[in-house]
């Protein structure tokens, strides 16, 4: 998922060099939203893994 997020941040920097604004803000509003949902599944296992007894670190 996070690789995603990069894919369509890359691409979302190319359009926007490029003069593609329409698809440059819908790429990096795409690569917002994965970022996010990245974060909260991360926190979520971190969470969960600390609460079994199975540090993550």
């Amino acid at each position: 998922m996070l690789r995603y997020a990069l894919i369509f941040f890359v691409v979302s920097l190319v359009a926007g060099a490029l003069g593609f604004t329409g698809i440059s803000a819908g790429a990096g509003r795409i690569a917002k939203i994965l970022f996010g949902l990245f974060l909260v599944i991360a926190v979520i296992v971190v969470v969960v893994a600390v609460s079994v007894g199975q540090a993550v670190f």
